[in-house]
């Protein structure tokens, strides 16, 4: 991509859309187009057909998709499902259309297998049951990953796709509705610490294993690919290495000054047992993770008197709704 490429950031203000942005910034590309989802419903196909004609963008860099946590996944199912099955398909359709010159589709590695060999290679895609929680979600992502390879087995398109494994960082969305395991966390012992609460639940035995990565090391990711990847194969985004939810818990109680009681609910699901990616393919291409667990976790974080609250404006809004003053913030 040289600096005067027209890029396109499909979901610009998520975590994942605006670290692209940041970075994409930072390296020095200016031309850099972008919608909101009032201004583009990415669902409406003659809107997505128009803007397209319109902007005729370069590059693409999908990252706009309905997101959530297990609760989230599990209750929207049908939601999940088809937003995301018309987002993809429409960016890429029109993609292929216009002559974009390469496009990046962001998956997630809950395409995988729920019991897939641990840590998990690409090829084990569609090797096994998904897990059932965010089976809706995971197939339109897989469906996503399969389009890519059509396009580029029928049409010649330079579409890649990357598969990166729980991400947490600056933007992550803190509703305890819909949040991640990380971000979830963070909001809970957050409040936590804030009010001096005696003890904080978390769902689950605690006993699976989780990998994250921090979202900027996976905007670098991208833009790496971008830049020296033009494969039919997905390739995996993480750091190789993962922790116990329990250990998280801690790690998360630790950053946010919270001293009391961490209870684990057993009656919540754990989901996937394990989840660790292998990240091979992606080393063998010269790029590894910058950002340690522990240095991201803390890296958003600053430590009033009253508790340790992120710096999230997502955050703050969600703590004014469950009662924090304004001043703990």
């Amino acid at each position: 991509m040289n600096k005067n490429a027209k890029i396109y950031v499909a979901g610009h203000r998520g975590m994942v859309g605006s670290a692209l942005m940041r970075h994409l910034t930072q390296a020095g590309y200016a031309r850099l187009v972008v919608r909101t989802s009032q201004e583009l419903d990415l669902r409406n196909q003659a809107a997505v057909a128009d803007f397209f004609a319109r902007e005729k963008p370069d590059y693409v860099l999908l990252a706009a998709a309905q997101v959530g946590g297990i609760e989230a996944n599990n209750t929207y199912r049908a939601d999940f499902l088809y937003n995301n099955l018309l987002i993809e398909a429409n960016v890429l359709e029109q993609s292929f259309r216009h002559g974009v010159q390469k496009l990046l589709y962001l998956g997630s590695s809950c395409i995988y297998p729920k019991l897939a060999p641990q840590p998990i290679r690409e090829e084990y895609l569609l090797s096994g049951p998904l897990e059932p929680t965010n089976e809706p979600y995971a197939v339109a992502k897989i469906a996503g990953l399969k389009l890519c390879e059509a396009y580029r087995d029928q049409h010649g398109c330079n579409f890649i796709t990357a598969m990166p494994t729980n991400l947490y960082g600056p933007n992550d969305n803190y509703d305890p509705a819909s949040s991640h395991a990380m971000a979830a966390l963070l909001r809970r012992f957050g409040e936590a610490a804030a009010l001096a609460l005696p003890s904080v639940t978390v769902w689950g035995t605690g006993t699976p294993r989780r990998e994250f990565l921090h979202v900027d090391d996976l905007a670098d990711a991208c833009l790496h690919l971008m830049q020296h990847y033009n494969g039919r194969e997905p390739v995996n985004v993480g750091t190789g290495q993962d922790v116990t939810i329990r250990a998280l818990a801690d790690l998360v109680a630790e950053a946010t000054g919270y001293h009391g009681r961490i209870i684990f609910d057993t009656s919540k699901p754990d989901g996937t047992p394990r989840k660790l990616l292998d990240v091979s393919r992606l080393h063998a291409l010269g790029w590894q993770h910058r950002i340690g667990l522990r240095e991201g976790v803390q890296r958003g974080w600053r430590r009033p008197l009253s508790g340790s609250l992120p710096r999230s404006g997502a955050y703050r809004r969600c703590c004014r709704r469950s009662g924090i003053s304004r001043s703990t913030l």
